[in-house]
């Protein structure tokens, strides 16, 4: 089997660290929150067979990569840049993007501002949005009446670390079992995206068994990363949102028009909270190949369905032109 190439490249940031595979047609494939480019481990090797140049990151705050200090440099032009000065640095013109949670954003906003560079979108999880509409703080802080929406507990800074960052490992293993279908809270349970008046997302963590896809080694990896890193630049992401409504109002509304494809998990809340997102395509993915809603799948499509997104994806991008 091909082994895979660490390697650190130079961005705006500062550098980029990418794992890559195989040869062939540039695939960059980008992780979402709280991952890194390990989340792409049972994609890499298949692109990598199907004959593709395949290039996971680890997105600027997170992993090897660069962690700039300014709270501001995590606003979503910047990580559209990062992925494109990837592209330059391993040599390519051009690029299929392929992303996760955040990393679905990072995609379609890269498709989106930099068609000249990435000629296709993938989107697991996340369903693409135009940007439009009222400021997202205000949105997400007027839900949840008497909890708080996640999003909005994200906000400032040093509050979720507090949480986080005594028990990595610990909180890792809860969100991520809270958002996989084998061990997501029953339906009726309190919601795992709120967090009650003064309380913390963990206390709706499930207990018990990690999901299927989680074994301990993958799990040391993830807690290994933020441990040393920290959360905070991961949580940058979430803390740029009204920044970037600002940045994207040149694009207010604006379908992607590049060759894509969506895949989700039918149990994601993600899919159905952006439910009307996902009926839009038509109009904001004009150039849709197909939206796949995997029965029994939570959250972390490519993780907890290997097989099949590696299916869904060779045989996407085998009907791309070259």
């Amino acid at each position: 089997m091909e082994q895979s190439t660490h390697r650190l490249v130079p961005t705006p940031a500062g550098r980029t660290h990418l794992v890559e595979q195989g040869s062939g047609p540039l695939v960059l494939l980008v992780h979402g929150f709280p991952e890194s480019w390990y989340s792409w481990r049972r994609q890499l090797p298949a692109l990598a067979a199907a004959g593709y140049r395949a290039a996971a990151i680890d997105v600027r705050g997170y992993g090897r990569s660069s962690r700039p200090a300014d709270p501001a440099a995590y606003r979503m032009l910047d990580l559209v840049e990062d992925a494109a000065a990837v592209v330059r640095a391993l040599g390519e013109e051009t690029a299929v993007v392929v992303g996760h949670d955040w990393g679905a954003t990072i995609a379609a906003n890269s498709a989106l501002v930099r068609p000249d560079v990435f000629r296709a979108a993938a989107l697991l999880s996340v369903p693409y949005t135009p940007r439009g509409g009222p400021r997202p703080s205000d949105v997400f802080a007027s839900m949840g009446g008497d909890e708080e929406f996640y999003v909005s507990y994200f906000q400032e800074p040093g509050r979720a670390e507090a949480e986080i960052e005594p028990d990595v490992r610990g909180w890792l293993a809860g969100f991520y079992a809270a958002l996989s279908a084998d061990t997501m809270p029953h339906d009726g349970a309190p919601d795992p995206h709120f967090v009650s008046r003064g309380g913390t997302l963990r206390d709706r963590f499930p207990a018990g068994d990690a999901p299927a896809w989680l074994g301990d080694g993958d799990l040391d990896v993830y807690a290994g990363e933020f441990e040393r890193t920290g959360l905070t630049g991961a949580l940058g992401r979430y803390r740029n949102m009204d920044r970037d409504w600002e940045d994207l109002a040149p694009w207010d509304g604006a379908p992607v028009t590049c060759p894509s494809l969506f895949i989700g998990g039918a149990r994601d809340a993600s899919t159905a909270w952006l439910s009307d997102a996902i009926d839009a395509f038509p109009a904001t993915l004009p150039g849709l190949h197909a939206a796949h809603l995997l029965d029994g799948c939570g959250h972390w499509v490519q993780q907890e369905r290997p097989d099949e997104v590696n299916r869904l994806l060779t045989e996407w991008l085998a009907t791309l032109p070259g």
